[in-house]
Order: C-alpha cells, then sequence, then structure tokens
C-alpha cells in the first residue's frame, strides 16, 4: 500500500470525475485541473482542482509542492463557505503533513475534522486516518477504524469509496500477518475497483497482492502480481517506481539478481531523464544498490548507496536512510577495504538504528556487527550481536531465517563449538530446502540455491581442516545439484504457452533463412525478443507441486553401488579444489589447487580441439601434452589414488565436476582416455540413474536435423541396425512430431544443429524442421526418455546458477528423468561424428553402457585430427 490517500467528496459531478481522475489516470487529472484554475473558476470549482493537483503531487512524492496546492484548496474551501468541502481538503492535507513527517500535527486534523463529520463523509475520513496510523505502524487502531469505514460506505451508493475502504482494510489486515483475510479483501477491492472502471487503483492492488503473495512465500504468484500491475501502469501511461522497488525484491529473492539489477536501473534511468520524483529516485537508487550486491558488483552497489542515503537523509526519512547505510557497510565488508574501527562503530550505530526502526532489517545489521567484532578480536560483543541475529531463525520470511540460521553457524565457529555450527548449516539449508518446495520453475529453483551458499561453505571449510573426506563428501553432497534431487515441475497445460512456443520456432526459421534482409530482420528480431520475454514469464509463474521426500545421501550407499567402479567428486572451496575419491570402499580427500588454474587450462583444451576439428591451421596441436596439463590443474594427484594410478587401466571411472567445469573433454585427460568415464552433476544423481527403471518398451527413435553437412547419413545408416526405429527426418522432423516420439521412449538419437543460449539458457535449442526445441519445450515431456544421445554441437554446454546447478539441454533431460545422455562440448565436425556414431550404437546394442560403449567407439576411430578431436569431444553422462 502506498502512503497515498483519496481526494475528497465534491459537489458536482464534474469535480466528483475530476477528484476520481487522479488516481485512475493522474497525468489527465492533472492538466484537467490546471485548465480549470486558468478558466477563473468559482471557490468550490478551485478548490477541486487545487485538491486534485495536490493529491496527484503527493502520490508522485512531491510532498512539499502537494501541501501547497492542498493549502490553497483550504483557502478556496473556507471562501466557498462549504464546511464539507473545507473538512474534505483537510483531511488529505493531514496526509501530506505526515508524509512530510509532521505526524503530530496530521493526526490532530484527522481527529478535529472526524469529530465532525458523520456518516459516509465520516467513512471517508476514516479512510485517512487509517492511512496516518497505517504509516506509524498503529496497526490496531488502523484496523478498528478500516472495520467502522467499510460499516459506514458498504451498500451506500459509491463504489469508489466502498472499493478504497476495503482495499485499506486489505493493507492493515496484511500488516498484522492476517494472509488469508488480506486475499479476500484485496480480491474484493479488485472487483470494485473493476466494476467503477478505476484502472489505476486496480492496478495498485494488483501490485499490492504480488507483494503479499512474496511476503508469504509464493515467488511465482508475486510474479505474476507484479508483471501483471505493471502492464496496467504502462497501459494507463503512468510510471509507479514503487512497483519496481517491489519488483527488485521479488526477484532477489528468487535469485535472479541480474534480471532484478537491469530492471531497476532501466528504471532508475527513465526516472532521471523524465525528472521525476526525487523521492522515488532514492528510493530507485536503494533498490539497484541491492541488486548490484547480489550480482557481485559491489562498486556500483557502494556508489548507489551513498547516493541513495544522501538524498535520504535530505529527505529527512530515517527509515531509509538507515537501510541504504546498511546495504553500503555490507559492501564495504564484503570488498574487504575498510578501517576496522570505524567499520565496527559505524556497524554499531546503524544497528542500533535499525533496533527502533525495523526489527527484521535489523536482524542482518546484528549479523554484520558481529562479524565485524569477531575479526576485530571482540569475542563478547560479537557473542552479543550474533546471538540478537540468531533469533531471526523464528521469523517467517526466508531472508530472516537465512540470516539467523548463518549468525547461528557464524557464533558457534566463532566460539568452536562445531558440532553446534554443522547443525545449524543443516537446519539453514532445510529451510531453504522449504523454500524450493514453493517454486515450479526449474529457473527459478536453480537461482534460489545461491542462498545456501554460504552455509555450505562454512561446513566444507570445517571438513578441509579436519581432513575429513566423509564428511567433506557429506557437504559437498548437501547443496550441489539440489533441484535434481527434487520432484521436476512441468508448465501446466497452457495453450498461450504452447502458441508462443510455435510463433518463437516460426520467427527464428525465418531468421535463419533471410539474416541478411535488413528489411524484415530488425522486426523479427523484435518478436523474438518479445515472445523470448513472454515464455520466460509464462513459465516463471508455474505453480509449485507436492515434492516426495528426497532420499537422504549416505556414502556408505555410494560405495556399494560403485562396486568395482570409481569416483572423484570435485569441490570448490574458495576458490580451491578439492577431490574426494571413492576407490575400494574407501574416501579420500585430496587438494587439487587453484579452480582459476583449472577454468584456464580447461578453456585453452576446449580451443584445441575446436581447432583440430575445424581442420583449421596447418600445424597439429599436441593433444595428449595438453591434455596432461589438463589432468594436473583439473584433478591434480586424485587420479594416483585410482587402481591402476595415473597412468593405470582398470574399471569404471565416475566423474562429479563443478559447476563451473562442467564441459570438460575426459576422453583427453591421459589416465581417463581408457576407462568408461561417465559423468554426473552430483554422486547422488548418479545413484539416481543408475536406479532408474527402465521403460516397459524399447521404442527408438532416431531424429534427423536440417543443415547438417552430412544430410540424411548417420540416421540412415543408424535405422540399419534400429529396423523398428521410429525415424524423424526433413520435413517429418517437427517440434511436435520429435517431442511425441521421444516421450517415453528407450533410446532417442538426434543427429541435428544445436545452439547453447549464454544469455538466457533455457532458451538452448535443439534445430529441427520448424524451428529450435528448447528445454522449455522439453519440459512438457510426460515421461522422459530412458537414454538420449545428442551428436549436436555444444549440446552438452550449460550455464552454471545458483550455487552449484547448471541450466542446459543436457541438465533439463537428466532433471526430468533420463538415466543416460551423451552429448558434446565444443562444436563437431558432421562428417567425422557419423563413424563415432555408429560404432558407438554398435557397442550399445551389444550390451556396454553408455560410458563404455563411447570409450570403444572412441578406439575405432582413424588417426585423422578432425576424427580424434570429434572423438574427444563428446562425454557421457549418467549410466
Amino acid at each position: 500500500m502506498t502512503a497515498s490517500t483519496y481526494a475528497g467528496a465534491p459537489l458536482t459531478e464534474e469535480s466528483e470525475e475530476l477528484l476520481a481522475l487522479a488516481l485512475s489516470r493522474p497525468s489527465e487529472a492533472l492538466a484537467a485541473a490546471r485548465r480549470m484554475l486558468a478558466q477563473r473558476p468559482s471557490p468550490s470549482q478551485a478548490s477541486v482542482a487545487h485538491q486534485a493537483i495536490g493529491v496527484v503531487l503527493r502520490d508522485f512524492g512531491d510532498i512539499s509542492e502537494a501541501i501547497r496546492e492542498l493549502t490553497a484548496a483550504h483557502r478556496s474551501a473556507r471562501k466557498a463557505a462549504d464546511p464539507a468541502r473545507e473538512s474534505d481538503v483537510l483531511a488529505s492535507l493531514a496526509i501530506a503533513r505526515l508524509l512530510a513527517g509532521q505526524t503530530q500535527r496530521g493526526l490532530s486534523i484527522l481527529d478535529q475534522v472526524l469529530r465532525d463529520s458523520h456518516g459516509v463523509p465520516a467513512g471517508r475520513i476514516l479512510i485517512r486516518r487509517v492511512n496516518a496510523l497505517w504509516v506509524l505502524g498503529r496497526n490496531a487502531e488502523a484496523l478498528r477504524d478500516a472495520q467502522a469505514a467499510v460499516g459506514l460506505l458498504s451498500g451506500a451508493g459509491d463504489l469508489v469509496w466502498e472499493a478504497r475502504a476495503v482495499h485499506w482494510r486489505a493493507a492493515v489486515y496484511f500488516a498484522l500477518g492476517d494472509m488469508g483475510r488480506a486475499e479476500r479483501d484485496y480480491v474484493r477491492a479488485e472487483a470494485l475497483f473493476d466494476e467503477c472502471g478505476q484502472r489505476l487503483e486496480y492496478a495498485s492492488v494488483r501490485h499490492e497482492r504480488g507483494v503479499a503473495a512474496h511476503a508469504r512465500g509464493d515467488l511465482p504468484t508475486a510474479l505474476a502480481h507484479l508483471d501483471h500491475a505493471q502492464a496496467l501502469f504502462e497501459q494507463l501511461g503512468i510510471f509507479e517506481a514503487e512497483l519496481y522497488v517491489s519488483k527488485c525484491t521479488v526477484l532477489l529473492a528468487a535469485g535472479l539478481a541480474r534480471e532484478a539489477l537491469t530492471e531497476v536501473n532501466d528504471a532508475v534511468s527513465r526516472i532521471e531523464r523524465e525528472g521525476g520524483s526525487a523521492t522515488r529516485r532514492a528510493e530507485l537508487l536503494y533498490a539497484s544498490a541491492l541488486a548490484a550486491a547480489a550480482t557481485g558488483d559491489l562498486g556500483l552497489a557502494q556508489r548507489r548507496s551513498t547516493e541513495a542515503l544522501r538524498l535520504f537523509r535530505r529527505q529527512q526519512r530515517p527509515w531509509w536512510a538507515a537501510r541504504a547505510e546498511l546495504v553500503l557497510l555490507l559492501c564495504l565488508f564484503a570488498g574487504g577495504d575498510y578501517d576496522p574501527d570505524w567499520m565496527l562503530r559505524a556497524a554499531r550505530r546503524v544497528t542500533a538504528r535499525l533496533d527502533e526502526l525495523d526489527p527484521v532489517i535489523a536482524f542482518e545489521a546484528h549479523l554484520l556487527t558481529g562479524r565485524v567484532a569477531s575479526g576485530h578480536d571482540r569475542p563478547g560483543l560479537a557473542a552479543r550481536h550474533l546471538r540478537s541475529a540468531a533469533r531471526a531463525r523464528q521469523t517467517g520470511g526466508l531472508r530472516a531465517r537465512s540470516t539467523g540460521w548463518l549468525a547461528q553457524a557464524t557464533w558457534c565457529e566463532a566460539e568452536g563449538r562445531w558440532p553446534a555450527m554443522l547443525i545449524a548449516c543443516d537446519r539453514g539449508l532445510a529451510s531453504l530446502d522449504l523454500h524450493l518446495r514453493t517454486l515450479g520453475a526449474t529457473e527459478l529453483r536453480t537461482m534460489a540455491t545461491a542462498h545456501g551458499a554460504e552455509l555450505a561453505g562454512m561446513a566444507l571449510r570445517y571438513a578441509v581442516r579436519q581432513e575429513n573426506a566423509r564428511l567433506f563428501l557429506k557437504w559437498s553432497e548437501r547443496w550441489r545439484a539440489t533441484v535434481l534431487r527434487v520432484t521436476p515441475v512441468r508448465p501446466p497445460a497452457d495453450g498461450e504457452l504452447v502458441a508462443d512456443l510455435a510463433a518463437l520456432r516460426s520467427v527464428v526459421g525465418r531468421l535463419t533463412v533471410a539474416p541478411r534482409d535488413r528489411t524484415a530482420a530488425p522486426a523479427l528480431e523484435r518478436e523474438r525478443r518479445r515472445l523470448e520475454a513472454a515464455v520466460r514469464q509464462r513459465v516463471l509463474r508455474t505453480p509449485a507441486v507436492a515434492w516426495g521426500t528426497a532420499e537422504p545421501f549416505e556414502a556408505a550407499g555410494l560405495l556399494d553401488q560403485l562396486g568395482d567402479s570409481e569416483l572423484i567428486e570435485l569441490t570448490d572451496v574458495d576458490g580451491q579444489l578439492f577431490a574426494v575419491v571413492a576407490s575400494g570402499g574407501r574416501l579420500r580427500l585430496v587438494r587439487v589447487g587453484p579452480t582459476e588454474r583449472a577454468t584456464r587450462s580447461l578453456a585453452h583444451a576446449l580451443f584445441a580441439i575446436r581447432r583440430e576439428g575445424s581442420r583449421r591451421g596447418s600445424d597439429r596441436l599436441d593433444l595428449a601434452e595438453i591434455g596432461r596439463r589438463l589432468e594436473v590443474a583439473l584433478l591434480g594427484d586424485s587420479v594416483r589414488l585410482l587402481r591402476g594410478g595415473a597412468r593405470g587401466t582398470t574399471g569404471p571411472v565416475v566423474v562429479v565436476p563443478t559447476g563451473r567445469l562442467h564441459a570438460v573433454p575426459w576422453g583427453l585427460l591421459p589416465s581417463l582416455r581408457d576407462r568408461p568415464t561417465a559423468v554426473a552433476p552430483s554422486a547422488s544423481a548418479w545413484l539416481r540413474a543408475c536406479r532408474a527403471p527402465r521403460p516397459a518398451g524399447s521404442r527408438v527413435v532416431l531424429v534427423g536435423g536440417p543443415g547438417l553437412f552430412t544430410g540424411s547419413e548417420e540416421v540412415s545408416k543408424l535405422a540399419a541396425q534400429y529396423p523398428d526405429a521410429v525415424i524423424l527426418v526433413g520435413g517429418d522432423a517437427t517440434a511436435e512430431r520429435v517431442m511425441a516420439a521421444m516421450d517415453g521412449a528407450w533410446l532417442v538419437h538426434v543427429a541435428a544443429h544445436g545452439t547453447f543460449r549464454a544469455d538466457s539458457p533455457l532458451f538452448s535449442a535443439i534445430e529441427l524442421h520448424d524451428g529450435p526445441l528448447t528445454v522449455y519445450d522439453l519440459e512438457g515431456f510426460k515421461q522422459a526418455p530412458y537414454r538420449v544421445i545428442l551428436s549436436s554441437c555444444s549440446s552438452a554446454v550449460g550455464a552454471p546458477v545458483g550455487a552449484d546447478e547448471l541450466l542446459s539441454v543436457v541438465s533439463a533431460l537428466i532433471s526430468l528423468g533420463s538415466a543416460g545422455v551423451v552429448a558434446s562440448v565444443v562444436a563437431v565436425n558432421d562428417p567425422a561424428t557419423v563413424p563415432l556414431m555408429i560404432a558407438l550404437h554398435h557397442h550399445l546394442r551389444a550390451g556396454s553402457g553408455l560410458a563404455e560403449a563411447l570409450m570403444l567407439a572412441r578406439r575405432t576411430v582413424s588417426d585423422d585430427p578432425a576424427a580424434d578431436s570429434t572423438a574427444r569431444s563428446f562425454i557421457a553422462l549418467g549410466t
């Protein structure tokens, strides 16, 4: 609810319309009121015009100008000798004075006016007092007034004011935490505003419903309501800055920090370009600082929070100023460039202020002060503040609970109470598990996992200090590939989503065939962006579904399942790679080295196999030496703990890389070259793949996409091995037919071009006859195919997000239930791919698993550089 109220009781139909217009189409109301004043109006008309202008200016945040206009309206009402008009103007003026910080004066005016009012006029004044009491946090009194206002105005024949009374009662119920009653009143207020045509106030209610949905933890509904409200405001030509602040908050809670920063920065640019309210600009700068900090752009966050703090202090807004200063201090603390004495004094000052103004945000301030004090060798002071922050564990919001458990873990760590620290970390992650249960969209789930990274990191650091491999593996598994542990959510049957995806395929197809058409291409590109935004917004609103309880990870179960196989799981802890090796019934922990070194070595290796596969360059690169260096950087001494040692040849190996290191050509590494090597996003995911039931049938599907250099050769040769296969090539390889055939199949082979979209990974796709088959399409499977072979370019590449999650075509298939996938980590050579795939299927039909079949297929390729590098570009995921 904004801290605005409503225009007063008019004397004529014309003035009634003008005052209603002030809250439905304020720009029009402003112009109409100024035209009225230019025509030498009567005192009554002048009063209405000045009041309308004052209400619009007040709601735009220009409080001082609003007070001047409302004071003029009061003078005109007195000249008109109209007590009702005078009372109504005074009520509007009272709210403006309250917003200017003149609390007692504003309340005194309202009390005086209310004593002289009865019936419907009294109901309207009561709504103003509800506004004032709500702003002051006196919610019990506000509820009494709201109930009385609803009683006076319901059935009185004035739908606008009845709607406003119900709207304010909803806002008070929300402030009191009575979400059920609040939602019922919001729905009723929307219906009333819709009936009487008050579109702006309808949009405001929809905005508040989004905020309320966020407060009760329903992020998909919150995003849907806020998107709807934004569209309504835009239709009315209104820039509602507060909406962007709310949307930024919800996007940050969902882990969509970059989207939040983009939205709010666009709003900052717009308000600066159009010369909007300094009040709203300060709020947007604050939101921008929050979003910038969440993306890791500490420099921008410091600049934004410093400017917001300056404006809030000038505007005498202590609550906002304290929150902006907290963001600034958090950025300085994260950057590590600060004077400890100054930081401790500043943190204590802000904490004390927030204790008075905002107890929920104060928990974060206590955590900051506790950490600063702990690093400043003030254990007593640190303990007091960390204890205070830890009380947030019992509050309702995700942000506060996360702060509370992090504070509890930090406090226990500072005092050396290690078992208690691990319990706090575990319970903090459990509360985040509950939060993930409220999310439906894959993107929201993956992004939200970032909230638990700090808790998991504390436990992992402890395991490293203890050199405890079993404990390290437990915590590595506790917060990696989290989304794969939960029930996948298919977007509900939505004709508009299906239509948008089909339209997107059409537009992308037209862009592909006519890229040089300077007339059509810009319009098609705009339409592509519009359709992608529409698809993404629809899917983000996907409601959650009931989950089954995920089976907890047990190291003993992993060791039993491995049998003669071995496993290496990589984990990044503070920029250092560690490996847990499971071999021969034992677990051992190895420090590998800097993650950055591994990242650089991987980039070099990927460049090398791309170059060799494309046949560019006259000189052959030494792939063996490049593979050796990559192995040292990625695995270090961990390979020496495998049976057979660093150069030995023995049984299968399962590799669990980090999200940033997921696209590794494992066949290039000398120690793994001659071993069946399966890749998995987590040990838990590999266990689930091993235990996944095979489909009842044995349907094989062979798909050939357009534009391959080899045409349909690959599918034609595979068809000889699978005479009963469903074959979809040429015009038959459409998204609808391919999806229908793949659903529930035992084995699917797709020979097609693939695209990876780093900017929007869920639009990564397989290119079919009628356009791209995206991850959003794949989420429509009723039952994912058991095994999938993607002989397409870069099909294994994904975007690392959240704590240690991936968004990609492959991760989508595994999440949906596929037991195994073969895919490539770079663009591949079409002619060289065909014999490799023929050999791969030969060994699959002979009974080999995916990893073994791929290893055996590699041995059959020629020494040609393109063939060799192509063979090493493919990896086997799962079983």
